[in-house]
């Protein structure tokens, strides 16, 4: 439960707009709630990277408010910032991985500045993450050895070293192939049923939008044509959301 002080969702977007050469986010509001996942979706270019560029205070809204952990962030100093980064961490589409560094060191990079872990304890914590990811066999290899999916796993992996209490995922099953992107969609899952994570993803995989997210925003040319349950989806009579979702229909249809 949030702080009687604090907002009454842990994530919010309200009413927020941005510009750059044109209108990216033009009033989209929506919320969610500790331990669900919401999916963002909608066509290439209609705002969803910047919506978590946002969340994560590297942009800021031209107007409107947002609320990460709680806290209004719309404001917050580049210090205080810091210590919400601390809670939401993001898993980039590269991975983001150091390239001179293996897997493991990947992993201990990101535990360095915890002070209640020893040099065992910390070795002990990456071989339980990179166990928790099914990489274990991994430890020693460089990212340059691996494969995109696996590269995104272990990005996972390395942003659960820190304990978050939620996790962005930008495109994770995009450029991957489809057994990967089956245990990728796998390993989301049951880290939010194991750890009870809030996660925000924004994908154009409908099939990871099915199994893992409980509510939906579906952004069209920067506005919200539809946020709600996953049920009430394939309900929305927007065109665009029609549109998508007959697509993907297709797309099925020819895979078969």
């Amino acid at each position: 439960m949030p702080p009687a002080e604090h907002a009454p969702h842990y994530l919010a977007f309200e009413h927020v707009c941005k510009t750059f050469d044109r209108p990216v986010l033009d009033d989209v509001s929506f919320h969610l709630d500790v331990g669900r996942t919401l999916a963002i979706i909608g066509r290439s270019g209609v705002g969803k990277s910047v919506t978590l560029a946002h969340i994560m205070g590297f942009l800021r809204p031209d107007s409107g408010r947002i609320v990460v952990s709680y806290r209004d962030i719309t404001g917050l100093s580049e210090a205080d910032m810091r210590e919400i980064r601390r809670k939401v961490t993001m898993v980039f589409q590269n991975g983001a991985l150091f390239d001179s560094l293996t897997v493991g060191e990947n992993i201990l990079f990101s535990l360095e500045l915890r002070e209640d872990y020893d040099a065992k304890n910390k070795e002990d914590v990456v071989d339980g993450l990179l166990s928790m990811v099914d990489l274990l066999e991994y430890r020693d290899a460089y990212p340059g050895d691996l494969s995109t999916g696996y590269k995104r796993a272990v990005a996972i992996a390395r942003a659960l070293a820190a304990q978050p209490e939620c996790i962005l995922y930008d495109e994770p099953t995009t450029m991957v192939d489809p057994i990967m992107g089956d245990l990728l969609s796998n390993l989301m899952l049951r880290l939010k049923l194991q750890l009870n994570l809030t996660s925000v993803v924004v994908t154009h995989d409908l099939d990871l939008m099915r199994k893992v997210a409980d509510d939906v925003v579906f952004l069209a040319d920067g506005s919200v044509a539809y946020f709600g349950d996953l049920a009430g989806l394939e309900r929305c009579r927007h065109p665009q959301v029609q549109e998508f979702l007959a697509m993907d229909r297709v797309e099925f249809d020819y895979q078969r």
